[in-house]
């Protein structure tokens, strides 16, 4: 058995697919390697397919009028997304976009195949609409973090969220991307916690001193 064919069996809705459904999909999907950096998903109607994260990670975000980038989700190994099929979901009338942040492995639905799924076959509606529900309450998330959260409190979370062993290996410009905020303020932010003695920074990594207040701070 292929890799290809192991996870395109694991998906919930397949034992519902006719062998036709199962043949055409098995024919027309495929597994690709992306490098860090590479453009995944660029505009609405941009139509790749429902997109099966494997290995690595994509990060989803908006580009404001200013050229800013508002970072809405990431889809990590063993999550699935179908923004990135677009045109067929016309629901969906938002410019968003998809970076890969490292190198991935993902399993790709295309759209020709999945057009005619999600017409035909009423467990693999279910399962998109499922996934979309899944992003919308994402991006409900960030929305919510950028309108009711201050900057502080959105770093403070971030660092609590990523720590590995009391430390995080990010740059300031990283951290901007990640809570929607300017570099410069991530820096002053940051430089203030330095000063009271809440994290100690080097070149690409935050140490966190204490992280009892830095927790007070997420809250």
């Amino acid at each position: 058995m292929t890799e290809l064919t192991k996870e395109l069996q694991a998906l919930s809705f397949w034992e519902q697919l006719t062998e036709t459904e199962k043949k055409n999909t098995e024919a027309m999907s495929t597994i690709r390697s992306y490098r860090k950096d590479n453009l995944l998903h660029a505009t609405v109607g941009d139509c790749l397919g429902m997109i099966h994260v494997l290995e690595g990670s994509v990060r989803a975000y908006m580009m404001s009028e200013e050229g800013r980038e508002i970072t809405l989700y990431h889809i990590r190994p063993g999550e699935y997304d179908v923004l990135t099929a677009s045109c067929i979901l016309y629901q969906i009338t938002f410019d968003t976009q998809m970076v890969v942040e490292e190198d991935s492995r993902i399993l790709i639905i295309p759209t020709t195949v999945l057009r005619g799924l999600k017409q035909d076959n009423i467990y693999v509606r279910s399962f998109i609409y499922e996934i979309l529900t899944e992003r919308f309450s994402d991006v409900m998330w960030t929305i919510q973090q950028i309108l009711f959260y201050g900057i502080d409190r959105r770093i403070a979370t971030y660092l609590i969220r990523h720590r590995d062993n009391q430390e995080v290996t990010a740059t300031h410009e990283q951290i901007a991307k990640e809570i929607n905020s300017a570099r410069e303020v991530v820096a002053r932010i940051i430089k203030q916690f330095a000063e009271d003695d809440i994290v100690k920074t080097k070149r690409g990594k935050i140490s966190i001193l204490d992280e009892k207040r830095l927790l007070e701070l997420s809250l």
